[in-house]
């Protein structure tokens, strides 16, 4: 059983990590762009903040919540990127403040959830631990992009345990995003750690026909399409795994262009 307490833990931790980058930048710095096409580090916090309110609104209010679900679907590749401008445009310290107290929010509200309650999303379901593991995957992403940004090499962590989970996971949401039929059987996962974020990491059947090995980092940089896979130690044994490793994602929504090859960190 997922031990919820601990999991929030570990998100407050990578939104500290993350805040530590952004908290002393100048007005001007905000309004750098980010790897993200249009998007600039306010974007990146301010969607950070936006998806934060997104979950305490299913958490404690279910019919609004529907409300938002439906208009995302009337606009599933322009949404985000809409509410992103929207927040955005708001001076950084009111963008900075707004998800600091987002954040803890957000966490209060998966704290109280009744145990056994899964939370309405954009996608399937989810438990307050694979909502708060979600929270991470995302923080840490978008916290990449800021990293990349500001020219920051970040270390890497044992939460990234989550953000490889989930890309896992997603396997088969990522064959259906691009309209491919995923495959009948499980790939074996086996990611290297090290002495700063522990491992090995394993998923999947050990006698699996496909496999993927790599760094555990190069694997998450990876599945949240913050690196091209020929600058990546991440390698496919099998067919099937060569096309995964190039349509994986550990997100809802289009997949976006990802990241062109050349940055090797």
């Amino acid at each position: 059983m997922v031990d919820l307490v601990a999991v929030l833990a570990d998100l407050d931790a990578e939104g500290t990590a993350l805040d530590r980058l952004v908290g002393e930048l100048t007005s001007d710095t905000w309004a750098t762009p980010t790897p993200a096409p249009g998007w600039t580090i306010a974007h990146q916090i301010a969607h950070l903040a936006w998806t934060d309110d997104q979950v305490v609104s299913a958490a404690t209010d279910p019919d609004g919540f529907a409300l938002a679900v439906a208009d995302a679907a009337a606009d599933p590749d322009g949404f985000v990127d809409r509410a992103a401008n929207r927040a955005a445009a708001a001076p950084p310290q009111r963008i900075l403040a707004g998800w600091r107290a987002g954040r803890r929010t957000a966490s209060a509200a998966l704290a109280a959830l009744p145990t056994g309650r899964r939370l309405p999303w954009y996608g399937p379901p989810m438990s307050a631990a694979s909502m708060a593991g979600a929270r991470i995957m995302e923080t840490w992403a978008h916290g990449q992009d800021v990293a990349d940004t500001l020219d920051v090499r970040r270390p890497p962590t044992a939460r990234l345990r989550y953000v490889a989970r989930i890309g896992v996971r997603a396997r088969d949401y990522a064959y259906a995003v691009h309209g491919l039929r995923p495959p009948e059987r499980e790939f074996r996962v086996e990611l290297t750690g090290g002495p700063e974020v522990g491992g090995p990491w394993t998923y999947g059947p050990e006698d699996a026909a496909e496999r993927v090995t790599g760094p555990l980092l190069d694997f998450c940089l990876l599945v949240t399409r913050r690196r091209h896979p020929d600058d990546l130690a991440v390698r496919a044994h099998g067919a099937e795994a060569t096309r995964w490793l190039g349509i994986t994602q550990a997100y809802a929504g289009p997949p976006g262009p990802g990241r062109t090859p050349g940055r090797r960190d």
